[in-house]
């Protein structure tokens, strides 16, 4: 199993007494997931904001008779918000609700686009806020399916140093493992992870396309078999001391 894992439980063991009420602003594919994970972890989840019948039906799907509350009233009620939301949407967030005067004294404010660190909630640091970054560095389906595979990954952590034990032990209540990256160096770790997303969904629909013009009955398993394995040995290469992790898997 993961050194990482093992080396980060004496910051999860020193963060487990502490039972938080939060709140998820964001009902897309990440937000009730990260939700169910750390309301299984032991945390209370406050409620979550959904807008449309979609968003409503995925958040049942996935947290049966959890409340649906408007972003302020979230926040007011929580000592933990998770804002799952576009980064695009952040900067105006924050203000909004720094203007609203809806932030708590110590209340930590967690927020998952990846081009974003921490310094997006300057605005409310006067209030005595504190602001995190983790990034689940995955694909999200917005299903069942993505606990599981939250349990294989690994979460990127942006925090200031006095805070830092806080994300990473948030990062492990999900069942992750943190891995530390600098707030300046957000954006350039969102455009690797991007390009590294958009290259492997090309190189998959164009080897089960070009398949299928050959006839090939269920091209995708047959493509599968060879990219995952191609995959799997070019990180081993890359990274041996990570083998045992992949073949756990």
């Amino acid at each position: 199993m993961s050194k990482l894992r093992n080396s980060g439980s004496a910051i999860k063991s020193g963060f487990a007494a502490t039972r938080l009420r939060f709140g998820v602003i964001g009902s897309g594919a990440v937000g009730p997931i990260l939700a169910k994970a750390l309301a299984g972890a032991g945390h209370e989840l406050v409620g979550i904001t959904a807008t449309g019948d979609d968003a409503r039906e995925r958040v049942q799907a996935l947290l049966p008779g959890v409340k649906t509350l408007d972003a302020e009233t979230l926040v007011r009620q929580s000592a933990l918000v998770i804002f799952a939301v576009p980064g695009g949407e952040m900067p105006q967030l924050v203000r909004g609700l720094t203007k609203l005067n809806a932030w708590q004294q110590g209340q930590l404010l967690l927020h998952t686009a990846p081009e974003l660190g921490h310094s997006v909630f300057n605005p409310a640091l006067v209030c005595g806020v504190i602001g995190l970054a983790l990034h689940p560095a995955m694909v999200f389906t917005g299903t069942s399916l993505d606990i599981a595979r939250l349990k294989e990954s690994r979460i990127v952590v942006t925090a200031s140093a006095p805070v830092l034990p806080i994300a990473q032990a948030l990062a492990l209540e999900m069942g992750a493992e943190p891995v530390i990256i600098a707030d300046a160096d957000r954006p350039k770790y969102a455009e690797i992870m991007d390009a590294a997303r958009h290259m492997s969904a090309a190189v998959v629909q164009q080897t089960v396309a070009n398949l299928a013009k050959l006839g090939v009955n269920e091209p995708a398993l047959l493509a599968g078999s060879t990219i995952v394995s191609s995959i799997a040995e070019a990180l081993c290469v890359t990274a041996p001391e990570n083998l045992d992790d992949l073949l756990d898997r």
